[in-house]
């Protein structure tokens, strides 16, 4: 697409209202674009219609009219969570109409240079970290996108001297088209979102658009420990950094000794970054992160990949990397009872990210676990059941493929919860079943291993009303 400006006078589209749906039209109107923003919601679910009408935007809410898309219609922005195969977008492609979200108008808009984070687990965390440290470093970061203020929101009041963090989804990506962050990373790629995309060539082929407009001057950070992030490399332009928990690196962050699988997690180790100099630096003792867990140590690599590659001095980063403890519904401690730990990972919307947090822990776990069913047959929580699982507390869509899984792990524990008159009170009853399983230095997880859209409006949601029922125990 073009910078917004150049839509003056032109009929644009935005599908979506929401919060990034309602800051690009604003955006789009005081460029001078004649804009109409639809949402298939009734009116009366729409509360930001009003804003936007005082404004002179045309709003239509209750459907997709078939007039809605016409050879008149310039542009199209669509939130990212409407699928390509919905019939506005569907009749817009079809017209040859260009069809973006968000993160293209934003990156027009945009004074700062931009640090895009993406990955199938750890993207709140990385991108948090990174701002974090940019601060203490006194890089003037705003972070935004999936991460809280909406990114058309934050472009316009960023200037040159600032850095734009920003936490991306594929779906963000996919819309993409002229879109280039100065430094760009993908921290992991797992087997999620089949639903929307169809299959994991498409998944990853929108992953790697984070990549597709840099140039040599720009830097790329991948996992290095990823086959999937490490077979991107023909295709990057930018100056590659890598992060890796289980290789030494001659350039790039690592872990110091390499982890082994199967070794014991009390191992001495430090995290290094290896300039391209051939300088060796120590960043921070890993028991001293304040985050627990070896994915977490990824997390931490990466964000250290890339505030060095934005101009942080590495003697500047333990600080941040040792103070944060983390974000809500991402391995967040709740309370204990009865002698048992309660810990929040409601964001954990994949069997891989509910692997990684079991592994965060040595104590015996009661697992809440499922939620909407994507087809995913999530075999790969067998070993983690078998290892690190006392009981398993199965919930929503995939409750019965939870639930076997359990039992082919030969666990003895398993309650299936079915659905109550309201998703709440599920839940509430899953945490109430719960805690019967538990007993005094057992760890009570949600980490349901899918997304939340089978019961609730999103993941933040589901952790919240787990976090009010291990209270009200």
């Amino acid at each position: 697409m073009n910078h917004p400006e150049s839509y003056r006078g032109q009929q644009v589209v935005v599908l979506g209202l929401a919060k990034s749906g309602v800051q690009v039209a604003k955006v789009l109107d005081r460029a001078g674009a004649k804009v109409t923003v639809n949402d298939k919601k009734e009116r009366d679910q729409c509360p930001e219609a009003s804003e936007l009408e005082a404004l002179g935007i045309s709003v239509v809410c209750g459907g997709h009219p078939d007039d809605l898309i016409h050879s008149g219609v310039k542009l199209v922005v669509k939130n990212p969570g409407i699928p390509y195969h919905a019939a506005p977008v569907q009749q817009a492609l079809a017209l040859g109409i260009e069809v973006v979200t968000e993160v293209e108008v934003a990156y027009h808009l945009c004074a700062a240079p931009m640090i895009g984070i993406t990955g199938s687990n750890g993207k709140t965390t990385t991108t948090t970290w990174v701002g974090k440290m940019l601060e203490h470093a006194g890089l003037k970061p705003i972070v935004a996108g999936n991460i809280g203020t909406p990114l058309c929101e934050a472009a316009e009041q960023a200037s040159p001297d600032n850095w734009m963090v920003v936490e991306l989804s594929s779906f963000q990506l996919k819309g993409t088209v002229d879109f280039r962050p100065r430094i760009a990373s993908l921290l992991n790629v797992a087997e999620t979102h089949l639903d929307y995309h169809g299959n994991m060539d498409d998944y990853v082929a929108s992953k790697a658009k984070l990549f597709a407009n840099q140039q040599p001057d720009d830097v790329a950070i991948l996992n290095w420990d990823d086959a999937v992030c490490r077979g991107l490399v023909p295709y990057i332009k930018g100056r590659l950094i890598p992060f890796s928990v289980t290789e030494k690196l001659d350039t790039g962050v690592y872990a110091d000794p390499p982890y082994v699988d199967g070794e014991e997690d009390d191992v001495k180790r430090q995290v290094i970054y290896a300039d391209e100099n051939g300088d060796h630096h120590i960043i921070i003792d890993v028991e001293d992160i304040g985050l627990p867990g070896r994915f977490n140590v990824e997390n931490a690599l990466a964000a250290v990949a890339i505030a060095v590659a934005a101009g942080a001095d590495p003697a500047l980063l333990a600080a941040p990397l040792a103070d944060f403890k983390g974000v809500e519904h991402r391995l967040e401690y709740v309370l204990e009872y009865n002698g048992s730990a309660y810990y929040n990972n409601s964001k954990a919307t994949n069997s891989k990210a509910t692997v990684m947090a079991l592994n965060s822990f040595k104590e015996p776990v009661v697992l809440i676990a499922g939620g909407l069913d994507r087809g995913s047959d999530m075999m790969e929580l067998l070993p983690l059941f078998q290892e690190r699982v006392k009981a398993v507390v199965a919930i929503g869509e995939t409750r019965t493929k939870i639930a076997k899984i359990a039992e082919l792990a030969g666990l003895k524990q398993i309650k299936v919860v079915d659905n109550e008159e309201d998703a709440a009170r599920t839940l509430t009853v899953a945490v109430q079943e719960a805690s019967k399983l538990a007993t005094a230095g057992d760890v009570v997880l949600l980490s349901p291993a899918c997304a939340s859209w089978d019961m609730f409006a999103s993941y933040e949601e589901r952790g919240r009303i787990f976090k009010e029922a291990a209270h009200n125990l």
